[in-house]
């Protein structure tokens, strides 16, 4: 009987063992198991400019590809030994040096990628850049000085001489870089001709934002036979809110701050032969004083001196003090398109006003044309997207739901372009 007993359990022994065996092999194969893991392969890393490149625009930035894993540093230096500053978009698809690389310069960059398991690739690149460029360069203008204070209204706006044409305006669109804090993302947004674009966020700036710009076009090749001008950055803050609203039919304009009415002043907008445009606009220019040259345009031929003068458009639409017409200021239209208003109010007016406050007309003859001004509010954030050469961005859009769901802290100005 013991001795059975004893067969017995060395039988189940025996017949146990391979099974422990069999277990202990597969615990490693699971997903996340050892073995797994150091079976993992490296991640794929790919990096441009190409090795060994040569004439690279003095634009270029470093690029990398990564399949398995994320770049976790970057190191570009120049053929001193110096190491080039530069920044990542915001999807890590490139680091942008933080000003433009010099000509016929020789470029290393060695890029790191790192896996879930640990596990790093690293790759160089050596590229040297071409000679100055022969071609003509495109004339930007960026709309957007250091150290201002803004008004809430304010777009970036940056303009071409000549028109940038819509194939290369992706191109150029990926160049232009803006930050806010705290956060306000937007997007940019080209008129129809290609003569200028601008970026604003769905709604109005917050009071006390800091908003960073850089234009980097310095050398960046558009189209086949242009290169851009320049490279050039400015930080500076948004103020208060300040709207200006103009009624033609009540002859008024209100003046808000922080969506509060503090003033209305009695106005003479343009008589029906010289209409001043309705629609939104943005304070683009302020002068103590500036003379009005109108000699040499087809309903011009006037010279004259006036105080206090803020522009509205490109084409000469101002709001001014204009003594002479004081007796037809809240009743009549009488001026060749702009905004008149009494000596006094004027100079009070100017003291309350920044660049880039919105002001809004209705109730003219005819409508503000698109690019006529820094015209970015006067379409709706709906229609200002759909001019982007590149794809919105997904915290812009998310913004504007929530700007939908609940009020700006911003108050936003009641009225409409007429």
């Amino acid at each position: 009987m013991e001795l059975r007993r004893r067969l017995n359990l060395l039988s189940v022994a025996i017949a146990t063992a391979p099974l422990v065996l069999v277990a202990s092999c597969t615990a490693d194969d699971r997903p996340g198991g050892r073995a797994a893991g150091q079976r993992e392969a490296p991640p794929e890393l790919a990096v441009t400019p190409a090795d060994q490149a040569r004439d690279v625009p003095i634009s270029a930035e470093v690029g990398a590809t990564v399949k398995g894993g994320r770049v976790t540093a970057v190191r570009i230096t120049d053929d001193k030994g110096a190491e080039v500053a530069a920044e990542p978009r915001e999807d890590a698809s490139a680091w942008v040096p933080s000003r433009p690389l010099g000509t016929q310069r020789t470029y290393t960059a060695e890029v790191t990628a790192t896996g879930d398991s640990g596990k790093t690739t690293v790759r160089k690149t050596t590229f040297t850049t071409g000679p100055k460029s022969k071609k003509p360069a495109i004339t930007s203008t960026l709309y957007f000085s250091g150290n201002r204070t803004y008004g809430t209204a304010m777009p970036v706006t940056v303009a071409f001489d000549p028109p940038i044409a819509k194939a290369a305006r992706a191109d150029v669109q990926r160049r232009l870089f803006v930050k806010t804090d705290p956060p306000q993302p937007g997007t940019w947004s080209w008129v129809a001709d290609g003569s200028q674009v601008y970026y604003r966020a769905p709604d109005f700036w917050r009071p006390g934002t800091t908003i960073s710009v850089r234009s980097a076009l310095q050398g960046l090749p558009i189209g086949e036979d242009r290169v851009g001008d320049a490279d050039r950055a400015a930080t500076s803050k948004i103020g208060r809110q300040v709207a200006l609203e103009i009624d033609s039919g009540t002859k008024q304009m209100s003046v808000l701050r922080d969506g509060k009415l503090i003033r209305k002043i009695p106005v003479s907008l343009g008589k029906p032969s010289t209409p001043t445009s309705s629609g939104k606009m943005v304070i683009m220019e302020k002068h103590d004083f500036t003379t009005f040259d109108t000699r040499g345009e087809p309903d011009g031929g006037y010279v004259v001196d006036v105080a206090d003068a803020q522009r509205l458009t490109w084409g000469g639409e101002f709001i001014h003090g204009a003594p002479w017409s004081v007796g037809d200021q809240g009743y009549r239209n009488v001026s060749h398109g702009c905004t008149n208003l009494s000596a006094s109010a004027a100079n009070w007016l100017m003291g309350v006003t920044q660049v880039g406050d919105l002001v809004t007309v209705k109730g003219t003859e005819t409508k503000l044309e698109q690019g006529n001004g820094w015209t970015a509010w006067n379409v709706s954030w709906d229609e200002f997207v759909k001019g982007s050469a590149l794809p919105v961005p997904a915290a812009a859009q998310a913004q504007q739901q929530g700007a939908a769901a609940s009020p700006s802290p911003t108050p936003v100005p009641s009225a409409t372009g007429g």
